[in-house]
């Protein structure tokens, strides 16, 4: 053996044990205990956010706060079926075919989105079509048909999105609901916004009403303009819409979800023809905290969505070829596989930090998982460099521009601060970028990311083999199609035996039937 040989063999054996120590220290270290900072989980009556310009389109971001947060313990879902009702129902006067065949010659359409604390209704008109446009969203919203076709339409489109779209189409975003499923057990964040299956065939169209009644109020309602509108309209608007009930709605302060200590993997068993991966713990870090930026950044560097520059992509695509994309988020990001940019109006007030790892090979998921992990321990042990914390700074500090390029993600992304209280999104997070420093995000790194109750999320055909492979902790070597460098090759040595320590029952196999029911 020589002595550059000798080096390169005793450099692995300490990067291993490194490694390994690490890997135990994140395994059994200690959550620290924060209480965040509280964002508005309330409207007060008149609230709104207005944006004139000059444009000729007129932008419409029409808020409640609730969301499928306040579902009822066996009525999961009934805030999306309510939502859904208004945005895809009839009113009292229209039915739903005649609202379309009336939008179709303004090209404009209504939609909804529900999460955990926020229900928002969307739409864009010209100018010159705002009245027509607005009487008809008015009495979608104030005035609904609930018409039982309409709720048998949507509810059957709620039941099959959860049964087909999900567990039996999208392995990736299965995945990644379903982690956030098992973090918030227990948690009004415990559930799909669509619901479950079981308790979507229970709810009633009176429960929608009933939903509606309760929810939909003076005390949840805010409005969000953009755009050309006349200096009248907010006004009307404003005066249409105190004619909702004045019920207060309960000001709720989620509770951070209880974990017990120690890795949890649960492997949902689907005949497919790959395997997606999901981890995430909580983080008591939200855009209203001091440090957001410093996570934003660590995030970024680490997998920023869509981004072929950023270091998990780079380890695990480019250098390796396991997979399609390697992603990190410190935000909740659902349908990323259909988008580059998160959507606005997912405010909450707790989040995860999560690793998206899109499909691999089956036969190489276990080591796929093994060096997500061996990565993510690197980071948080070492950290980012400086030049690596620059060019993510002024990476984010431009990224903003785009996140809001449009009109409606710019009165979206204001809705939002205005739930944070953090100002002009784009102005907050530049200035926050500004004043960061390495020692921030680093620091950061330690305090937020370094935990002992990680939650591993696996889709795949054999869950047997995984689990036994997992359990036993058996090696996992790898094959390539092409060469690889030696410096990879020696890597993979060291993470084909790195140790996922979890315990054999909390391991758990869980059929793809039973994911969402």
């Amino acid at each position: 053996m020589t002595r550059r040989t000798l080096s390169l063999s005793l450099a692995l054996c300490l990067l291993a044990m490194s490694a390994m120590t690490t890997n135990a220290q994140r395994r059994g270290a200690k959550k620290p205990a924060r209480t965040p900072a509280a964002p508005v989980s309330a409207a007060k009556a008149g609230d709104e956010v207005l944006m004139p310009t000059s444009s000729p389109l007129i932008s419409f971001r029409i808020l409640f706060m609730t969301g499928s947060a306040a579902d009822p313990a066996g009525k999961e879902g009934l805030a999306n079926l309510t939502a859904s009702m208004l945005s895809d129902g009839g009113s009292r006067l229209m039915s739903y075919d005649q609202i379309t065949e009336a939008f179709y010659p303004m090209a404009a359409g209504f939609s909804s989105q529900v999460d955990k604390e926020m229900t928002v209704f969307t739409g864009t008109t010209h100018v010159d079509n705002h009245s027509r446009y607005y009487a008809i969203i008015r009495q979608m919203l104030l005035d609904p048909g609930f018409r039982e076709d309409d709720f048998a339409r949507v509810k059957t489109d709620a039941v099959n999105y959860l049964k087909v779209s999900l567990r039996q189409s999208n392995d990736e975003e299965l995945g990644k609901e379903a982690l956030y499923n098992i973090i918030y057990a227990g948690h009004p964040y415990g559930h799909h916004n669509a619901g479950r299956v079981s308790a979507l065939e229970s709810i009633t169209l009176q429960d929608v009403r009933d939903f509606y009644r309760a929810n939909y109020t003076r005390a949840t309602f805010v409005l969000g303009l953009a755009g050309g509108y006349p200096k009248d309209f907010p006004a009307k608007v404003r005066a249409d819409f105190a004619k909702l009930p004045a019920e207060q709605t309960p000001v709720n302060n989620f509770f951070t979800p209880h974990l017990e200590p120690g890795t949890q993997v649960e492997i949902v068993k689907r005949d497919t023809r790959s395997t997606a991966i999901s981890i995430g713990f909580p983080v008591n870090v939200t855009r209203a905290d001091k440090d957001f930026a410093a996570l934003a950044v660590a995030a970024s560097y680490f997998g920023q969505h869509r981004s072929s520059n950023s270091y998990l992509y780079q380890r695990l695509r480019e250098a390796r070829g396991l997979n399609y994309g390697d992603y990190a988020y410190v935000e909740y990001f659902p349908r990323g596989m259909f988008r580059f940019e998160p959507e606005p109006n997912l405010g909450r007030q707790q989040q995860i930090f999560q690793i998206w790892i899109r499909p691999v090979e089956p036969q190489n998921g276990h080591f796929t998982l093994r060096a997500a992990l061996y990565e993510f321990d690197k980071l948080v042990r070492d950290g980012i460099s400086q030049e690596s914390f620059e060019q993510t700074r002024e990476f984010l500090s431009k990224y903003v521009n785009i996140l809001t390029q449009t009109q409606n993600a710019r009165l979206g992304y204001a809705l939002d601060s205005r739930y944070y209280r953090v100002g002009d999104y784009n102005q907050f997070m530049r200035e926050q970028l500004a004043k960061l420093t390495l020692a921030d995000v680093n620091r950061a790194i330690k305090e937020h990311l370094l935990t002992n109750r990680m939650r591993i999320v696996v889709v795949t055909k054999d869950a047997e083999a995984l689990r036994d492979a997992i359990v036993a902790n058996k090696p996992s070597p790898i094959t390539y199609n092409s060469p690889k460098p030696q410096r990879i090759m020696d890597e993979d040595k060291v993470i084909q035996t790195y140790p996922i320590e979890v315990k054999a029952e909390n391991v758990r196999i869980v059929p793809v039937d039973q994911v969402f029911q």
